[in-house]
């Protein structure tokens, strides 16, 4: 992995919002893998081995007209990373009750604390995402719950679940980036009941738990839905997120389709996130 090479593209956008959304999402369909959002846009990270020229070809957002969009792009060294985020990321506290920061803030002495290096994967806890999957966890009792979290990302999930008292847990992510962050992460909040897996719905097997976290693309969510089902417990929680709130017909017809019970929604700009009881 050390030698692996990404391409940043860096984004100025006017006005940020919703414009800032609808482009990280279209790039997230594009293959990007990473975003830090700025005071003026964003920026976009994507493996060299999988761009091509046309990379931005089906990115609609760049052709409206209700938006001025314009980017530069270069390589980037995986070694660089670390300067890249650290410029960028600032701790969040979430509900007043769970704080996620890098290794060089000052703890904020919240209930929750969890101490994060993301480098190049999703989940600093900035992205509405995130943040909306933190807050289900917060509210819901996780205290001796077998706990999935299906594209782990940073592990910063599975992470907050074991504070929340879950155990055991799988934290599964099919990119090695993000894999071997959340070995890192793992050890470095001190967790002992985490198992970081690195694969796709394909590697769950016959496991079994009673709350799934799956914070991934509407797209993936769709496709792997029978999975999910066949792996939640009698009266399990799922908690799915990734999705914009135009997508949630489609995800609860999916999950209608398997009787999972709709319990509850939470929107931040137009992200959601959707909660069902097995």
């Amino acid at each position: 992995m050390s030698n692996t090479i990404y391409i940043g593209y860096y984004f100025k956008v006017q006005p940020l919002q919703p414009a800032t959304e609808i482009l990280i999402a279209e790039l997230g369909y594009a293959g990007f893998e990473s975003f830090v959002e700025t005071d003026d846009g964003v920026t976009a990270y994507i493996q060299k081995t999988e761009w091509h020229n046309t990379i931005l070809r089906d990115i609609q957002i760049l052709n409206s007209n209700e938006f001025d969009i314009s980017y530069t792009f270069e390589d980037i060294a995986q070694t660089n990373w670390n300067a890249e985020w650290e410029k960028n990321f600032t701790p969040i506290v979430v509900d007043n009750t769970c704080a996620v920061r890098a290794p060089f803030h000052e703890p904020l002495h919240t209930k929750y604390d969890i101490v994060i290096e993301p480098k190049m994967s999703f989940g600093t806890g900035h992205h509405e995402t995130t943040h909306m999957m933190i807050q289900h966890i917060l509210k819901n009792d996780f205290k001796d719950k077998s706990v999935l979290d299906m594209g782990c990302g940073t592990g910063v999930l599975a992470i907050l679940a074991e504070q929340k008292g879950a155990k055991p847990i799988d934290a599964v992510d099919y990119d090695n980036w993000c894999y071997l962050n959340s070995l890192e992460n793992v050890e470095r909040n001190n967790c002992k009941h985490i198992t970081v897996i690195e694969g796709d719905a394909t590697a769950l097997g016959k496991n079994t738990y009673d709350i799934i976290i799956a914070n991934i693309n509407r797209n993936i969510l769709m496709q792997d839905m029978a999975t999910y089902v066949s792996c939640l417990n009698k009266n399990g929680m799922l908690f799915l997120s990734g999705f914009y709130d135009d997508d949630i017909p489609l995800i609860k017809a999916e999950c209608e389709k398997y009787l999972l019970k709709f319990q509850e929604k939470l929107e931040r700009n137009n992200w959601v996130s959707l909660k069902f009881l097995n």
